[in-house]
């Protein structure tokens, strides 16, 4: 069995990401995105998925990125219900 980088629980389904030249086992992807996803620079939190970048600095959404003066036409999204 292996033994997760985030909690230490050994477990036999665990898996490897290799990220920088570097190997990390994870029994989840909790774990994973814990240890590895970037964080927001205007708030915090954990990034899943596409940031936006600005100045070097990762932001979680468009409204944070123009919020810290990043572009003024940085997307923003509208999110609808299925049909």
């Amino acid at each position: 069995m292996a033994k997760c980088e985030a909690c230490g629980n050994d477990y036999d389904k665990a898996f490897q990401v290799i990220m920088k030249g570097n190997t990390y086992t994870f029994d989840s992807f909790e774990c994973a995105i814990h240890v590895l996803a970037p964080h927001c620079d205007n708030c915090g939190i954990h990034i899943v998925g596409h940031g936006l970048a600005f100045n070097r600095e990762v932001k979680l959404a468009a409204a944070a990125c123009r919020a810290s003066g990043g572009h003024k036409s940085a997307p923003s999204v509208s999110l609808r219900r299925a049909a």
